[in-house]
């Protein structure tokens, strides 16, 4: 007969289950802690104090005290400037780095424009990534303690081992940033890689538009088109960790070659690079692929008849992915974001439109399609949340280790 688990087990779920509410969730008392996280009120002061102990969160009193009589609950913070992680978040025509306090709070950022629309030299990115970066460590406080880091990246990312196999637009494949990243900087933490649209769909979930929402589809858009499918409040990864390449999935035979060598996928048909083509401006440059799709919508806003037809092309390839996926997966979300979410503003209609005769009527009758509410930051703001995950497992452990390896999390 199989054993149960044991009170350190118990133990170390409760501690990881009530760090992992302040951080989503925000500040909380006492007593909402004990009735969300259904413990008594002995469990939530025994949790807090080694957590409080650890530098994980602080105590204080209730900042605007209600009216009850008595005294009032103590309030569970985050310890946002001392605990941090490194979020990199690498696009095809920018950088980003930033280091995200425990609680998702944005404690600063570095971001650069990034010309990588060909092959990529990946030392140089890591050298690129590893400068921002320490400009960002320098900055935190003494006692402040990095306990992760992650990158997002437009590409097939293999599960395991954080191989990137296949980046088409960037053009690199079978390397391993992370480890190259983790090296540079010199931290004493591996760095995780995780495919950008991946990402985006946990921080949409997380803290976005998806929040409430267990079973929804994000579609992202950054010259190539990615997504990520959350199934029952979990990310679809698929056996390898391959799963949401949405973006060459077929919706048009016969259609645009892809950069992948097929014909008529999404991204083909749908991404930057032909919505520029349709709209007569495929010799646009100097600007980020947000800019260059937001041209475009602003034309078509404007009366620009050339690029009203091309956001309908368009839209009417982008209607079809969609109807497809709510067939597929019968999300109550459809979340658009990157280049996606101006250009989904710029073709609703005809996304709508095509939904509604393509889509079965059963799965997308109750769906919603929504734009981004984390906007261009929701693959940064995924990376810092996949950062977090190991110490909101095992809080004490995890940061004791990171503090002094050879040291144990006192208990109380």
């Amino acid at each position: 007969m199989k054993a149960g688990p044991s009170q350190e087990d118990i133990r170390r779920h409760n501690l990881g289950t009530l760090l992992r509410y302040v951080h989503v969730r925000g500040p909380a008392s006492r007593a909402t802690l004990a009735e969300s996280l259904g413990l008594n009120r002995s469990t939530i002061m025994a949790l807090t104090a080694d957590l409080t102990a650890a530098g994980l969160v602080r105590e204080e009193l209730p900042r605007s005290p209600g009216r009850r009589a008595g005294r009032p609950s103590l309030v569970v913070r985050p310890e946002s400037t001392l605990v941090y992680v490194l979020a990199f978040d690498v696009g095809v025509d920018r950088i980003a780095v930033a280091r995200v306090g425990l609680g998702g709070v944005v404690l600063d950022r570095r971001e650069s424009p990034h010309e990588g629309r060909g092959p990529v030299e990946p030392s140089e990115l890591v050298g690129v990534l590893a400068g921002m970066a320490r400009s960002l460590v320098r900055k935190a406080g003494r006692d402040a303690v990095c306990v992760g880091a992650a990158l997002a990246f437009p590409g097939i990312v293999r599960r395991g081992d954080d191989v990137i196999r296949f980046g088409p637009n960037l053009r690199v494949g079978d390397v391993t940033l992370g480890d190259m990243l983790s090296r540079r900087l010199a931290l004493g933490i591996p760095v995780a890689v995780a495919n950008d649209a991946n990402l985006g769909a946990i921080a949409e979930h997380e803290r976005g538009a998806g929040v409430g929402c267990d079973d929804m589809v994000y579609l992202h858009g950054d010259v190539g088109i990615g997504g990520g499918i959350i199934v029952g409040g979990r990310l679809l990864g698929g056996q390898d960790g391959y799963g949401g390449e949405i973006g060459h999935m077929g919706v048009n035979p016969g259609g645009r070659t892809c950069s992948c060598g097929a014909r008529g996928c999404l991204e083909s048909e749908v991404g930057e690079r032909t919505l520029l083509t349709l709209a007569g401006r495929a010799d646009l440059t100097g600007i980020t692929s947000r800019e260059a799709v937001r041209t475009i919508v602003d034309a078509a806003d404007r009366g620009d008849v050339v690029a009203r037809d091309a956001l309908h092309q368009v839209g009417t390839w982008l209607g079809r992915g969609v109807a497809n996926l709510v067939n597929i997966f019968n999300p109550g979300l459809v979340v658009f974001g990157g280049t996606l979410r101006d250009l989904y503003l710029g073709s609703a209609a005809q996304v709508r439109s095509v939904l509604a005769t393509e889509g079965l009527a059963a799965p997308r009758e109750r769906v919603r399609l929504r734009t981004a509410q984390l906007g261009d930051d929701a693959t940064l703001v995924g990376a810092a949340e996949f950062a977090f995950a190991d110490v909101l497992e095992d809080p004490l452990h995890v940061l004791a280790r990171l503090r002094d390896p050879e040291e144990e999390p006192v208990t109380s």
